[in-house]
């Protein structure tokens, strides 16, 4: 029995001795967590507060309405439409690819959009902001989206408005569009005024007047519940929207461009003499540029890019073609300014002609010549090349070269077309630069029928004959008029070209004029209901070599292998109010394909009233 209450004791007091130990243990985590408590709701109280308010109340950043582009007559280009797209921020899902196959059941995402999606995951590298996974959703997706919210953590709906172009094709090229922006440009990019954009412009306008289009971001405080949700907006600075752009391009004159084109290859561009500005400017084919916008599915791609046609070039501003017999008007200008003819001497014409040191046989494309008696107004009216071999070999590279610069040839004649190519204006230092190898006599009869190394844009034989149609007065080509009412001013004009006798550009007018009006002229099929006067010139551009003996065939070459026409003009002759160039691929005759397109583009413009039929002098 002793034993027994011993043992009692003992327990007792060891027991008794672990309670005040663990009670001395509990009063010590107290202490420590009431030290705790009050080194952070007292000492620290600043701090965190600070931190909770952050967590309630963010500052978001507000995106700028992107500016409108209209044509001059306010026709609306490019216009922003209300869109919903769904996004998932990274950083707050778990599991992707549960994710993605939850949304794939509820309203089903393409194998294309699935792919951006993950190749934009890769490529952003801040995983706390939102990536697009499909844009423009229908009523009915934004609801299962809704409903399903809580089982979608970083899965958002959100509202835009999402970039539209009502002209599709007829704008492509010279408006461009814009398309997501890659990890490249955002360094490239301010990165606070760009922090939340997706879109910028790609190319054409919406590229070159990027800054101007995109407008100055705003900012919002807002409270947020702990999902992140905003339930009120507590402070906003209102975003600034982007200036909107008024063009010197006509609605009127593109549609009706490109409708004469019928999807034919080839281009156009008609300037205003008087200022530069570009009237029409349109690619054919083409493409609708509304599919980039939100991104181009892989197959929608494919098509443009492995399309014969190549309808994703610009051929008016990168387009390079031979100008051909196009040149002849300006040629003819510097001969008479080199002084080595006038308008009244006249040569024979064989239908050939030969360099006395070269047994090379230049022909005229008219094989039995055009006459024993030809003179400068005959050659540019029946586009003689025998006179323009004759009087460039007298003339010479040397004299040739510095005058037709003065017209924009192998330079960039744009104000503000960012992309457009020089082409090029050869010379003997360039021969010898790239080729290695010195300028010949041949060279210069080449180079006098717009052949050869010779090469140039459509924009830049427009530009030419603008500024040919000013009488030498330049004005850069032109795309925007004014922005947000303010008028864009010229820069870096080049120096006006004045002739030793300025009476050369009537009599040029004259013989320009002739290849409408006279019996003999090259595009006379055009004279037919032609109410106001009218200077062109028409021309052609090989594609393929033909050897020395043989004739052009064009029944025996492929479709693609024939020559490409070219016709520039101006009109009316007295006050000039449009310039037009046009070129058709594989057109041949000038006078039936390029010609054609570029009256209907001068009568839509003109609108002439006046009665059919004018009484020519010849």
């Amino acid at each position: 029995m002793s034993f027994a209450s011993k043992d009692a004791r003992v327990e007792k007091d060891i027991f008794t001795k672990r309670a005040y130990l663990a009670g001395l243990f509990v009063f010590i985590l107290l202490c420590v967590l009431a030290g705790r408590m009050v080194f952070l709701q007292v000492t620290q109280y600043e701090l965190y507060a600070s931190k909770s308010e952050n967590n309630r109340v963010q500052l978001k950043t507000v995106e700028p309405i992107r500016g409108l582009i209209f044509d001059r007559n306010g026709v609306l280009l490019a216009e922003n439409l209300p869109s919903h797209s769904l996004t998932i921020v990274p950083e707050r899902v778990k599991d992707m690819q549960k994710t993605l196959g939850l949304i794939q059941a509820l309203i089903g995402i393409t194998d294309d959009e699935r792919a951006r999606f993950e190749k934009r995951v890769k490529s952003y590298r801040r995983p706390y902001e939102a990536i697009p996974l499909k844009f423009q959703l229908e009523e009915d997706e934004i609801a299962k989206i809704m409903v399903n919210d809580f089982f979608l953590p970083g899965v958002q709906v959100e509202a835009e408005l999402v970039r539209h172009y009502p002209m599709g094709k007829d704008f492509a090229h010279v408006l461009g569009y814009v398309g997501q922006m890659n990890e490249a440009e955002k360094k490239r990019l301010d990165p606070i005024q760009y922090k939340i954009t997706r879109r910028i412009g790609k190319i054409g306008i919406e590229r070159y007047y990027e800054k101007e289009l995109h407008g100055q971001v705003g900012y919002q405080k807002v409270e947020t519940n702990a999902q992140g949700r905003i339930l009120k907006v507590l402070e906003k600075q209102s975003s600034i929207p982007g200036k909107n752009l008024i063009l010197n391009l006509d609605a009127r004159l593109q549609r009706t461009a490109m409708e004469a084109f019928d999807g034919r290859r080839g281009s156009l561009v008609a300037m205003d003499p008087k200022t530069g500005g570009v009237l029409a400017m349109v690619s054919s084919p083409s493409f609708d540029p509304n599919l980039f916008v939100n991104g181009i599915s892989y197959k929608d791609y494919n098509a443009l890019r492995d399309s014969l046609d190549v309808p994703l070039f610009d051929r008016a501003t990168r387009g390079q073609y031979p100008p051909g017999s196009t040149m002849k008007p300006f040629i003819g200008l510097g001969f008479l300014e080199s002084g080595v003819t006038n308008w009244e001497e006249e040569i024979k014409d064989p239908g050939w002609y030969m360099l006395e040191s070269d047994e090379r046989v230049y022909r005229d494309w008219k094989r039995t010549g055009h006459g024993e008696h030809i003179h400068l107004r005959d050659a540019i009216i029946q586009s003689c090349d025998t006179y323009f071999y004759e009087m460039s070999f007298r003339t010479g590279i040397d004299n040739l070269h510095p005058f037709l610069a003065q017209f924009g040839f192998g330079q960039n004649t744009g104000l503000d077309i960012g992309n457009a190519l020089p082409a090029l204006l050869p010379d003997r230092e360039w021969k010898k630069a790239y080729r290695g190898r010195s300028w010949y006599a041949g060279d210069t009869l080449n180079l006098a029928l717009g052949q050869g190394f010779m090469l140039a844009t459509p924009l830049q034989l427009a530009t030419a004959t603008s500024v040919y149609a000013a009488r030498g007065e330049w004005h850069r080509a032109k795309l925007v008029q004014f922005i947000d009412g303010v008028a864009v001013q010229e820069e870096n004009k080049p120096d006006n070209i004045v002739l030793k006798n300025p009476a050369n550009w009537d009599e040029m007018d004259r013989a320009m004029e002739g290849v409408i009006t006279h019996y003999q002229g090259t595009a006379r099929s055009l004279k037919r209901n032609l109410n106001y006067r009218m200077a062109a010139k028409t021309g052609t551009a090989q594609v393929v070599g033909i050897k020395q003996n043989e004739e052009y065939d064009s029944e025996a070459l492929l479709e693609r292998q024939r020559d490409h026409a070219l016709f520039v003009s101006f009109a009316p002759i007295k006050d000039p109010k449009i310039a037009v160039a046009a070129v058709v691929e594989n057109g041949e005759s000038a006078g039936k394909t390029a010609g054609p397109i570029a009256k209907k583009v001068t009568d839509r413009f003109l609108n002439d009233d006046r009665p059919k039929g004018i009484a020519y002098d010849f």
